[in-house]
């Protein structure tokens, strides 16, 4: 469930800042997940207006896990969340608690974009304790940075445009690049919407086949919400679409 968080984290930037007022409070989105022909789970995202240390923040909680036959041999239990400045759409506080099979993780990052460090502990192994690492100007979170997209006007979010970006995922910062390529209307459960057509420059090898295998589709709107996301992996397909939503503060344009 890890590769749909990063798959969303790769289709957001974080060139500066930008004040997020398009995202409501309660709203709620679910993704249905497919790996090659299987049902293989869901990824949910939702928001609550806060305050972290005194100021406004966007609480945002995701989570993904594994369904049916695929989480019989593979159980995935996955937790994300962070708190963003509504001001300035940059992340206050990132949570990362994973059980991936095996596997499991649980980081936590406290972000000082004063003066562009952050604070990394591993919960997991509380031994280790906190260390402080040099960061840089704007950097965004898995979740944070998607909502920073969002909060993008059409006119910022246009046909051509190409921006770079810097991510921080797990204990480590990421580049890309991103490219708005193309409009199109797409059908989903609901009927067909108009959407932006994203494509991110990956490193391809360690988790995606080629180096611009991964494209998602968000609404042509003020909203940008997330309607489907493909991705070529190393070994086999994904494909997430939009399953259900609430409390979308514009109405989402969809035809029959």
């Amino acid at each position: 469930m890890k590769k749909i968080f990063i798959i969303l984290t790769l289709f957001v930037f974080c060139l500066g800042s930008a004040q997020i007022d398009n995202i409501a409070n309660g709203e709620s989105l679910t993704l249905r997940i497919h790996y090659g022909f299987l049902n293989a789970g869901t990824a949910n995202l939702t928001t609550k207006t806060t305050t972290y240390q005194g100021v406004p923040h966007l609480y945002v909680k995701g989570t993904g896990s594994t369904t049916g036959a695929v989480k019989a041999f593979f159980k995935v239990e996955d937790l994300y969340e962070s708190f963003i400045n509504v001001q300035t759409g940059l992340p206050s506080f990132y949570v990362r608690d994973v059980k991936e099979g095996s596997y499991t993780q649980h980081f936590e990052t406290v972000f000082n974009h004063d003066n562009q460090t952050l604070i990394l502990t591993d919960k997991k192994t509380p031994a280790n304790g906190s260390k402080v690492l040099k960061s840089v100007k704007g950097v965004q979170d898995m979740l944070s940075c998607f909502y920073y997209l969002r909060s993008k006007s059409p006119a910022e979010l246009k046909v051509g445009t190409v921006i770079n970006m810097n991510v921080w995922i797990d204990d480590e910062m990421f580049p890309f690049q991103l490219k708005v390529t193309g409009t199109e209307n797409l059908k989903t459960k609901f009927g067909t919407i108009n959407c932006l057509k994203i494509i991110p420059s990956v490193k391809s090898g360690r988790v995606f086949k080629e180096k611009e295998g991964v494209t998602m589709w968000v609404s042509n709107d003020a909203n940008h919400v997330p309607m489907l996301l493909k991705a070529e992996l190393a070994v086999g397909s994904l494909k997430a679409s939009i399953d259900d939503y609430k409390n979308v503060k514009y109405p989402l344009k969809f035809t029959k």
